[in-house]
C-alpha cells in the first residue's frame, strides 16, 4: 500500500504580521443580536475599531470602547467605579442580554482584573457579563473570535444526560404501548433522538448556518445548537453526551474548553470549505452517530460540474500562502483540489491535533490530484518569503495587506487573505464565493493583458 507523502512543516522566526485580534468584534456583534462588546484599552483601540469593521457612519454598532487614559495606567482611578459607570450606561441605552468585555494589550500590561470586577458588576447590574482578553498575544486576528466562544462556553447551560436517557426511555415504553406504531417508525424516532446531540461551533452567518444544517439533516442527523447562538439567552446545552464540531480551523481553544470542562466529545473533522471538505465534514459526523451518509458523492459531483468556469481559469495556476487569518490549510487543500500548485502554506500558528482531519485530507487531495504536497511554514518569515517567491514566480499570492502592494510592484498578483474572513466560503453552495475571490486577480490581468493586446493593434493600425 502506497504512503501518503507528510507535509514538511517548518517553523521561522517571523513577527505576527496580523490584524488586532480585537477585530472579531466586527462580525461577533452581528452574530450574537443581543449582545453588547465593551473594548476597554486607549484611544488607539478605538481609532482602529472605527476604521477596520468599515461600519457605516449611520450604523448604530452595538460596541463601544472604555478608553484607558492616565488616571487608569497609573492606578490613580477605581477601575471597577468606571466601568459600572459605562456599564449602567449601556443597561440603560440598550439593555443587552449578554455584556462582552473584550481585554487589550493595555488591560494585560497594567493587570487590570477583569475577571474579579465582572462578576460584582453583574450581580449589581442583573447582567451576565462576560470577560475575553482578546490582545496581541494571540497568533492571528481570528483567534479573537476563539477566545469569545471560549469563554461563552462556560454560561452554557448544562446538559442533564441521566434526565434525556430517562425521557428517551419513557418515550421508548411509551411507543412500545402502541401496537399500531409499525417496527421501523420506533426505530426512527429513539434513533433519531439521540442524534441530537451535535452542537457546531464557529461564528457564521445564519444563511449559511442554515446550510450546514440542512446538508446535516439530510443525512438524518440534526444539530441541538451553535455557539454562539443569534441570541445569547438560547446558548446550547454542554455536559457529558454532547458532541462539538467546528467549523473553522481558528478555534482550537474553543475545541478544548469543552471537552475539558464539560466533559463533551470533540468530532475531529475537515473543515467545510469547499465540496470535497463539506462531503468529509459530513462523512464524520456520520461516522461519529453511526450513519451511512447517503448522495454526497453525486451531489459533490454536480456542484464540481456547475464550478467548471472557474476550474478553467485556476487549472495548472501556482499559488502561494504568506500566512494571515489560520485559514490558510483549508483553503490550500481546497484550491489543490481545483487543480491548482501550492508552493507554501504560510501559517502564524499551527495546532496539529485540532487540525489532525484537515492536514491528512491535505494529504489525500494532493495524491488525488498528482500535485506536490506544500511545504507548511509557522511563523514565517516575511523577507525570507519574498525571497522564495522571487524564486517561484507563482501567478498568485493569498497575503495580508501590508504586503499586497510591495508583491503587485514585483508583478506578482495578490488577494487579501482578510477577505476569505468576511466572505461566505463555507458549505458546498458557498464555493462559488470563495473561487470569485481566488480568479478575480487572475481575470484582471488576463483581462489587462487582453486590452493592451488590442490597444497594440490599434495604434499599429493608426
Amino acid at each position: 500500500m502506497k504512503t501518503l507523502e507528510i507535509p514538511t512543516f517548518e517553523c521561522e522566526t517571523g513577527n505576527y504580521h496580523t490584524f488586532c485580534p480585537i477585530s472579531c468584534v466586527a462580525w461577533l456583534y452581528q452574530k450574537i443580536e443581543d449582545s453588547f462588546f465593551l473594548v476597554v484599552g486607549t484611544k488607539t483601540r478605538g481609532y482602529f475599531l472605527q476604521s477596520a469593521p468599515g461600519v457605516m457612519i449611520f450604523a448604530e454598532p452595538r460596541y463601544a470602547m472604555a478608553e484607558s487614559e492616565e488616571g487608569d495606567i497609573s492606578a490613580q482611578l477605581n477601575d471597577q467605579k468606571e466601568l459600572e459607570r459605562i456599564c449602567v450606561r449601556i443597561k440603560s441605552d440598550r439593555n443587552p442580554s449578554v455584556i462582552i468585555w473584550i481585554g487589550t494589550c493595555t488591560t494585560e500590561i497594567i493587570k487590570m482584573d477583569l475577571e474579579g470586577i465582572a462578576p460584582k458588576l453583574e450581580k449589581q447590574l442583573g447582567i451576565p457579563i462576560v470577560v475575553a482578553r482578546a490582545n496581541g498575544l494571540d497568533h492571528a486576528f481570528t483567534q479573537g473570535e476563539d477566545t469569545v466562544l471560549a469563554a461563552t462556553t462556560h454560561r452554557c447551560p448544562e446538559y442533564n444526560h441521566r434526565a434525556t436517557n430517562q425521557d428517551e426511555e419513557d418515550v421508548a415504553k411509551h411507543i412500545a404501548v402502541d401496537v399500531t406504531t409499525p417496527s421501523n417508525k420506533i426505530f426512527d424516532e429513539r434513533s433519531n433522538s439521540n442524534r441530537c446531540n451535535l452542537v457546531l461551533f464557529g461564528s457564521l452567518p445564519s444563511s449559511v448556518a442554515s446550510q450546514l444544517n440542512l446538508e446535516s439533516r439530510r443525512q438524518s442527523v440534526s444539530v441541538s445548537g451553535w455557539l454562539p447562538s443569534q441570541k445569547y439567552t438560547e446558548l446550547p446545552a454542554l455536559g457529558e453526551g454532547v458532541y462539538v464540531c467546528g467549523v473553522n480551523p481558528f478555534l482550537s481553544r474553543t475545541a478544548t474548553t469543552p471537552m475539558r470542562r464539560r466533559k463533551c466529545r470533540l468530532v475531529g473533522a475537515p473543515f467545510p470549505i469547499g465540496p470535497d471538505g463539506t462531503r468529509a465534514w459530513i462523512e464524520k459526523i456520520c461516522s461519529v452517530f453511526g450513519v451511512k451518509p447517503e448522495g454526497l458523492e453525486e451531489r459533490e459531483s454536480q456542484i464540481w460540474k456547475n464550478l467548471s468556469d472557474y476550474l478553467e481559469i485556476i487549472t495548472g495556476k501556482s499559488v502561494f500562502f504568506m500566512g494571515d487569518n489560520l485559514l490558510e490549510i483549508s483553503l490550500a487543500r481546497f484550491l489543490i483540489r481545483c487543480g491548482m500548485v501550492v508552493y507554501e502554506v504560510g501559517i502564524p500558528y499551527m495546532d496539529r491535533r485540532y487540525q489532525a482531519a484537515e492536514l491528512l485530507l491535505l494529504q489525500h487531495t494532493c495524491e488525488e490530484m498528482k500535485k506536490p504536497t506544500p511545504r507548511i511554514v509557522e511563523k514565517p518569515d516575511n523577507y525570507s518569503q519574498v525571497q522564495r517567491m522571487h524564486e517561484l514566480q507563482p501567478d498568485l499570492a493569498i497575503t495580508g495587506m501590508a504586503h499586497a502592494n510591495p508583491l503587485e510592484a514585483r508583478d506578482i498578483d495578490t488577494k487579501w487573505s482578510v477577505e476569505f474572513t468576511f466572505a461566505q466560503i463555507h458549505g458546498s453552495i458557498n464555493a462559488r464565493d470563495a473561487l470569485e475571490l481566488v480568479t478575480r486577480p487572475l481575470r484582471r490581468k488576463s483581462d489587462s493583458i487582453l486590452g493592451c493586446r488590442s490597444l497594440s493593434r490599434q495604434t499599429v493600425g493608426v
